[in-house]
Order: structure tokens, then sequence, then C-alpha cells
């Protein structure tokens, strides 16, 4: 645990007791604060009542006696409308801040030379194999790491910090709306493009919530920007002028940083590095997502030799294009993560014919943008409540409803035996989960079983 200081003997509000507000309760706690919590479900009260917090309806409370009012990434701060806590805590004056901006504080209030390095990323896409992938190229270099943040383990509960340690963190836009003084070392942003647009107001809003990751970078800190999209290399634009430190990747063109290409990374027209034997990093986005792990490594110390191999030696990422299973010459291909027509569509363009199971609860546009795509889908089949709506949009491409996992696993297996050779059976759904599962993670543990209970054999380590 990280404790949080400043606030000792204070009141602090927290609102939403997930993951991210039990934790920030107990390292506020840890540094003397006295925090005063709420959640509009009751497992959430009973949680934080049985490990002796103060549990105070917030609808009654004194709010000028707060300090702060600590907010749940899933409550929203602006769009579609301000949660009910903001509105009061503006009232009274209060400032709201998220677990994001409480970690930030404890690193500051460490004297300079105790401090350990930060690094940060962010984007639309790409962030949580950016994030594992910087993660193991540092590990795999001898440092000392800890991850976490959006992925894996929230970020005060993180061990406290040591000199020597980096921490690699993934922040959400939704927590980076809560930040002022978050500044990290390297802070990288991989890729923008339309997503949660309620809760930003517009696409200005989701923009300006992800730039906001550069707001107190220091001018000898790192800023990575992909550039592949107008946002990103106007972003890279407005941080130059600012004086600040920028190096950018893209997967097109790149006379003035990192050019990722599939299975290639090069510098300035130089090459770094050949990533054809990188098994678990196939694709134009993995190569994009090599390029920022190389170049914060080596921000950060690493020698050219070690974060190559710390990049050719990558496991992967569980359901982010993982390999799950071969029945066969069938590969069976995780990509639970792809909860966007953006993300299906670096999934999809990374194999020439694929056996597509996609659909859940659709996000606005569905798969209209991927129709340049569809001839790489021998047939598709789809489940969930965007199903019928997918099926329109396929209109002549090979599809079928297949409703449910087990049921869509069991047909693409079967076509794709019947197809013979090398096959590929990939789950990009395109879609958020929520229709059928709790979350990503059960989804594709949900597509991983499916596949080995036909008898697919699972895929050995990278």
């Amino acid at each position: 645990m990280i404790p949080v200081p400043g606030f000792e003997g204070r009141r602090v509000a927290v609102f939403g007791l997930g993951r991210s507000g039990i934790t920030a309760a107990r390292a506020l706690q840890a540094g003397g604060a006295v925090p005063v919590l709420w959640d509009d479900g009751v497992s959430g009260r009973m949680q934080a009542e049985a490990e002796g917090f103060i549990v105070e309806d917030l609808t009654r409370a004194d709010w000028s006696g707060f300090a702060a009012l600590i907010l749940s990434p899933g409550a929203p701060l602006t769009h579609p409308r301000p949660h009910w806590t903001v509105e009061r805590a503006h009232a009274a004056g209060v400032p709201v801040i998220g677990d994001i901006e409480l970690f930030a504080r404890a690193l500051d209030a460490l004297p300079q030379g105790q401090r350990p390095r930060v690094v940060a990323i962010t984007g639309t896409n790409g962030k949580s194999t950016t994030t594992a992938l910087i993660g193991w190229v540092l590990k795999s270099a001898g440092l000392t790491v800890h991850i976490g943040g959006n992925i894996g383990i929230g970020v005060l509960a993180l061990p406290a910090p040591t000199p020597d340690a980096v921490y690699v963190i993934e922040v959400s836009s939704y927590q980076l709306d809560l930040t002022t003084s978050f500044a990290p070392d390297v802070a990288i942003l991989t890729n923008i493009s339309p997503d949660h647009l309620d809760r930003h107001g517009g696409m200005e809003g989701y923009v300006a919530a992800k730039q906001r990751i550069f707001q107190a970078q220091g001018s000898e800190a790192l800023a990575l920007v992909g550039v592949d999209e107008g946002w990103g290399q106007g972003i890279a634009n407005d941080l130059r002028g600012q004086g600040q430190h920028v190096e950018t990747v893209s997967t097109s063109a790149a006379a003035e940083g990192y050019l990722a290409m599939p299975g290639q990374l090069s510098l300035k027209g130089q090459p770094v590095a050949d990533l054809s034997a990188a098994r678990s990093l196939p694709g134009r986005h993995n190569a994009q997502n090599a390029a920022f792990a190389y170049a914060a490594a080596r921000a950060l110390g690493v020698s050219h030799e070690a974060a190559v191999e710390g990049l050719l030696t990558f496991p992967g990422l569980a359901h982010r294009m993982e390999a799950v299973g071969r029945l066969g010459s069938i590969r069976f291909i995780n990509d639970s993560k792809g909860t966007n027509a953006d993300a299906a569509r670096q999934a999809l363009a990374s194999y020439p014919s694929v056996f597509w199971i996609a659909g859940g609860k659709a996000k606005e546009g569905g798969i209209d943008s991927l129709r340049d795509l569809f001839p790489h889908v021998a047939k598709a089949y789809l489940i969930g409540e965007a199903a019928d709506a997918f099926s329109v949009t396929l209109a002549d491409t090979p599809h079928i409803v297949a409703h449910t996992m087990e049921r869509a696993v069991e047909l693409a297996a079967a076509d794709a035996a019947k197809a013979g050779g090398e096959q590929v059976v990939l789950l990009s759904p395109a879609c958020a989960s929520f229709d059928q599962f709790p979350d990503f993670e059960v989804r594709g543990e949900a597509f991983r079983a499916a596949v080995l209970a036909l008898g697919a054999k699972p895929e050995p380590a990278a």
C-alpha cells in the first residue's frame, strides 16, 4: 500500500467503493486522514463497515467539513451531468480528485532523492498491452517494477515507494479527468479514436482528458505520442510548442520519430529492432506498442540490447490477441479486450482470413467502420445484443447469429475444419461485454473454456 499524506486529521469523502475507492480509503487512513465512505450499493458499504471505516450517508453530510472528495472513476464528473456528489462538493468548495491524483501527491511528498520513477500509459486502444509490455521489458532488464492502475492492481494498493522502483501505470480518461499534479517521467498516449463520448461531452472533451497525462510534466520528462490520427499529431505539436520533450510513433510515416511496421521497428529511418521473432506481438498495432515500450525503456536507462530482448520474449497479455489453443491446424485467438470497432480493426487486419466471433453490447457506430475489412472474414458468428444489428451491417458477408459464446465457438471451429489448412478463429467482439458477461475478462475466459472443451490443446508460452 502507498500511504497518502496531506490530509492528517481531516475528513475526506470517498464515493464509490469498488477497487479504486476502497483502496483509496485504506491509503488515506494509512496517511492519517479520516476517510468517510459511501456507496449506492449495500455490499460496498458492508465491506467498508467490516473494515472499520466510517460509513456515512453523503446525501445528508455537512460538506463544509470535507477536505476533498475522492470520486470513483465510474461516476461522471461532468457529463452527461455531474454526479450528485460532485455537485455537493462544488457547492461547498471541496476539490474533487481521484486515486491517480492521490498517488501523485504521495510521491510528491517524498524527498527528491527518494522518489521512484513513473511511466504512465493512456489511449483508446493498446494501453493495456503497452503497459504489460513495458513492465515486462523493465523487469527483464533487472529493474524493480510495480504495474497497476487501470490494469490489474489499483495504483494505491501497489507496494510502498522505494528510490529504485519504477511504477508502470495504466490510466483511463476518467482517471485523468480527476488529476491536477500527476507528472510521469514518461507519459504515453498510444492513439485516440472516438470512445466514451457520453462521459466527456463529445470528442473535444475526450481528447482533452487524454492530453491531461502530459499536463504536469517537466521539461526533463518524456512525452511519447502516437500520431496516426490527427488528434495525436495535434497534441504532439501543442506539447512541442510548450517546450516539452516529445517523441512520436507512427505506423505509416514517421520521418521525425519511430516507424512501427509489422515485424520491424525503426527510428528516423534507421533500423532499431527486428520483431519478426516476437510471437506475441503480431500486426501493425503491436509494432506500435513495441515502439512505445522500447522508447520508454531507453528513457529509463535500459540498454538497447536488453530492451530488444524484452520485446522478443514478451509472453503476451491475456485477452488481447492471446493464442489460447490449437485444434489440428486451427488456431483460436482471444481478443476479448477488443471492446470497440477500432480495437477489432487491429485484430482483423492482423490475419488475411478469419472465422470471426463478434457482438455484445454495441458501441456507437457498431461495426460500420470495419466494412473495408469484411473481405478478411471467412464467416462471422454473432453473439449478444448486437447480433441482429451486426447481421444487417455484414449483409452479404457470410455470417450466422449464434447468440451464445459456446455455440459461436462450436460453429466457427466446425467451419474452419471444413475449410482445411491453417485457419484462425478470432474472438474480437467490437463490443462491450455487459449484456452477457460482467467484464471482458470473464468473456475471454468463456471463450477459452469453450475452445478447450472442443479438445483444443493450449498454446505453449511464447
